[in-house]
């Protein structure tokens, strides 16, 4: 009882801090498997160029075939509403209906499929770069979930170098990210106040670095070589379940049942904080739906309840233990809570998962809603994780910030000073 009291003063700390923030809505219990893709496959934070394809898909699981609206908003920076009205940056308009959907077929959980793509017939073109929120609202004006994406222009060129920590104490455990800015074609005046850059590992924009001012200039280069400042923990490679055969055990999938659902039982994990670093391949927390019985798995993929069972024997205190991955978009809430069970001295979480591939970890979560990556897992300085650098510019007297270059890299090319 004291646990389900504490998992929920957390989700309401969590809540009321992401509003302040703007971070995204998160989605009612019968919305599932938001997949928001750009030019990937996989699903996560979209960056795209002007131009370029947005997509948009998620489940809707009870079974009314209700009708959903979208809204796309353009933002700051810090994502306070920029000035721009709504015919500056949109070729067209918003707030139509998503008219794409279908039920789904021979599933055990009824869900229907929804589908939007930008650029479409009503929504031409979007004509501004920066920071985007794309909200959906069902027939009665009810926000059901948000969603961020960003639009680039491709002015700028960022370099980007992936170092270990200068200071011995993190050394083993830190990654960190320089980068250079050279913009040839755009002249960067007065860069500490009119140039911002965003960091992120991985794509999450939770654990984002925002707060970097050019260190100096060598010409028209902007040079960021900061150690603390700059800095994530490696983490360790994300574990991972692949279940697109539902009725057979297959990567990490010890037994199978049937209830109202087909049921996945993991084996049972353990920490990894106090092992060696072991390199295994992994998709950096994301996830990828497909059924191998069939070519379309958006409308004929089981909706499947995964059964997580974590070892681990240290004290947490009031903490609590949850499952974390892009899979509902870096979010703990009560459908990632690990429960203990004293009869096998173990946590657990059964969560429905729609059938694919999926990468997660486990995190320790403070009472003040903060993460602690690697309390479970470890963080290791070898990790292999992607790093992305987004460089805005307002230049003065603007009257929004645009989002004017992208580099990234993949700390396999780790190196030292």
């Amino acid at each position: 009882m004291i646990k389900k009291t504490l998992a929920t003063l957390l989700f309401s700390i969590s809540a009321i801090s992401a509003f302040a923030q703007l971070n995204e809505i998160v989605e009612p219990s019968y919305i599932s498997t938001i997949q928001f893709t750009g030019i990937t496959e996989q699903s996560q934070l979209p960056i795209i160029r002007l131009g370029e394809r947005l997509q948009l898909s998620f489940d809707a699981l009870n079974g009314q075939e209700d009708d959903f609206y979208y809204v796309i908003t353009h933002h700051n920076f810090d994502w306070s509403r920029s000035d721009l009205s709504k015919s500056e940056y949109l070729d067209g308009f918003d707030d139509v209906r998503i008219e794409t959907y279908e039920n789904s077929v021979n599933t055990l959980q009824i869900f229907s499929h929804y589908t939007l793509t930008i650029p479409n017939r009503e929504t031409r073109a979007i004509q501004r770069s920066g920071n985007y929120l794309l909200t959906i609202h069902n027939s009665g004006g009810d926000v059901i979930f948000t969603r961020k994406f960003m639009v680039m222009e491709n002015i700028a060129s960022v370099g980007v170098e992936i170092k270990r920590s200068r200071d011995l104490k993190y050394i083993n455990t830190r990654q960190v990210v320089q980068f250079s800015i050279n913009s040839p074609g755009l002249l960067l005046v007065n860069p500490k106040q009119t140039v911002k850059t965003l960091v992120l590992q991985n794509s999450n924009l939770k654990t984002a670095i925002n707060n970097l001012i050019p260190q100096y200039t060598i010409g028209n280069e902007l040079i960021y070589r900061y150690d603390k400042e700059a800095s994530f923990g490696g983490g360790n490679e994300f574990l991972s379940f692949d279940n697109k055969d539902e009725r057979s055990a297959t990567n990490g999938i010890r037994n199978i049942q049937l209830s109202d659902v087909y049921e996945n039982f993991l084996f049972t994990d353990g920490a990894r904080y106090d092992r060696p670093y072991t390199y295994n391949p992994d998709i950096n927390g994301n996830f990828v739906v497909r059924n191998i019985d069939s070519p379309r798995p958006d409308i004929e993929a089981e909706y499947v309840r995964m059964h997580f069972n974590l070892q681990y024997f240290d004290d947490i205190g009031d903490k609590e233990l949850h499952l974390y991955g892009n899979f509902n978009n870096w979010t703990i809430d009560g459908s990632t809570y690990m429960k203990y069970n004293s009869e096998t001295d173990t946590y657990q979480n059964a969560r429905l998962f729609k059938q694919g591939f999926y990468n997660y970890k486990y995190v320790l979560v403070n009472r003040d809603g903060s993460i602690d990556g690697g309390a479970v897992s470890g963080d290791f300085w070898e990790t292999e994780n992607d790093y992305t650098v987004l460089v805005y510019f307002r230049d003065l007297g603007a009257r929004y910030d645009r989002l004017i270059g992208m580099g990234s890299a993949n700390s396999t090319n780790i190196t030292s000073y």
